[in-house]
């Protein structure tokens, strides 16, 4: 269905790596790649031979660890500091191994911890990390997008362009919109990340009641931008 809609790309996640013939029949048999991938950070040390073998194999240019549960959350900027390390550590095997390595934002690292310093710019700090930031999550942390933007000059690698759906609408799908079926104003957005020199777009929707509606759609918009 992606294929066929446009795409020529995808991004993986780490339960499809449970299936690894699985996923490059899949690729092989569309002609698409898997330019970038999230895996658990804990995946990621306990075997990182094995992914960084396996993101040579499919050709990732990217690995992004995608996520914390609430419970593994830091909840100061210390805490943010020590796994932004973590982090780091993790990817150290990747980026060895010539592969761009980050993390990938939702809303809850762009909590103010004091004075205005987030989650998300402690995790910066750890030298060689990039991110890959979810506008669509920044917007819904209430932030500005254009702002934290340009707040990390140099260390986007990547963007997740997801839209919001107006309040009140979309219930079914967790409040998230097509792209260009939303609030967020990517037409004045989009130039801005072209502008900072990041090139890979990942369009994305995390509930659709209609994966080949928003596939279709949010392509068609993205497109026109």
């Amino acid at each position: 269905m992606l294929r066929d809609a446009g795409f020529t790309e995808v991004e993986g996640y780490g339960a499809l790596f449970s299936d690894v013939d699985a996923v490059k029949a899949a690729l092989a048999e569309t002609g698409m790649k898997m330019t970038t991938a999230h895996i658990a950070v804990d995946d990621l040390e306990s075997d990182p031979e094995k992914f960084v073998a396996l993101a040579k194999e499919l050709g990732m240019r990217a690995v992004y660890g995608p996520f914390l549960m609430p419970d593994d959350r830091p909840t100061d900027a210390e805490g943010w500091r020590a796994f932004g390390q973590r982090l780091a550590a993790a990817g150290k095997p990747f980026m060895d191994a010539g592969i761009t390595f980050g993390w990938h934002n939702h809303d809850f690292e762009l909590v103010d911890l004091g004075g205005g310093v987030t989650g998300l710019d402690c995790i910066a700090e750890a030298e060689g990390l990039t991110l890959e930031l979810d506008l669509g999550w920044v917007a819904r942390a209430g932030a500005d997008p254009e702002i934290v933007l340009a707040r990390f000059p140099g260390r986007i690698s990547a963007v997740h362009v997801k839209d919001i759906a107006p309040a009140g609408e979309n219930e079914n799908e967790g409040g998230w919109a097509d792209l260009g079926h939303g609030t967020v104003d990517y037409a004045a957005l989009l130039p801005k990340v072209r502008a900072a020199g990041i090139d890979h777009f990942v369009l994305e929707h995390d509930n659709p009641a209609d994966d080949k509606r928003f596939a279709t759609r949010s392509l068609a918009t993205f497109q026109t931008l």
